[in-house]
């Protein structure tokens, strides 16, 4: 490989003990590159058995494979009906919700409150992309969106109840602020 060359991110290369793989980063002296078969390892650029397949010119403003990640995973996160990581609190893990009714001749009912955990995190994730939608809805004026977006303001302020459940607090249910 001739090093005078400039090899970008997305440059497809053959190493000779590691096979096939894409760079995903480059610094002065080494190439981040993620192996078919071994991962992510960092190579020497003047490494001798190293052949380039097809080469990418770097721009000049250089971007990292993990910024188009984050970013990729905001956008889906903000479109998409797709749950977080979202992690319940050390006391509550194992434990159960019972619902106890008053009549004494009907059965308590418990749900695990991993279970109950869940479907709060889902009811939130499915409120953020309602607002998502109210947000880029083409025919609500701008009044109306945010009416509605009042509305669920309120509704989160009504589920701050469940935040004792969470372990991070940037986790949180947040409803209006004074």
């Amino acid at each position: 490989m001739n090093d005078d060359e400039k090899h970008g991110v997305g440059t497809r290369i053959r190493h000779d003990r590691f096979g096939d793989g894409v760079v995903t980063g480059v610094t002065k002296s080494t190439f981040i590159v993620n192996f078919v078969d071994h991962g992510r390892l960092e190579i020497a650029r003047k490494y001798s058995g190293l052949e380039i397949i097809e080469s990418v010119t770097p721009d000049e403003e250089m971007i990292h494979v993990s910024e188009v990640e984050k970013s990729l995973e905001r956008i889906l996160r903000r479109w998409m009906d797709v749950s977080e990581s979202v992690e319940l609190g050390n006391k509550w893990i194992g434990g159960k919700l019972l619902l106890q009714p008053s009549d004494e001749g009907i059965q308590p009912k418990e749900i695990p409150i991993e279970t109950f955990f869940h479907k709060i995190i889902m009811m939130r994730d499915r409120l953020r992309v309602l607002e998502q939608n109210i947000n880029s809805h083409a025919v609500l004026s701008d009044e109306e969106k945010i009416h509605l977006q009042q509305y669920i303001t309120r509704i989160y302020g009504s589920l701050t109840t469940f935040n004792i459940l969470f372990k991070h607090k940037e986790d949180y249910f947040v409803g209006e602020k004074s």
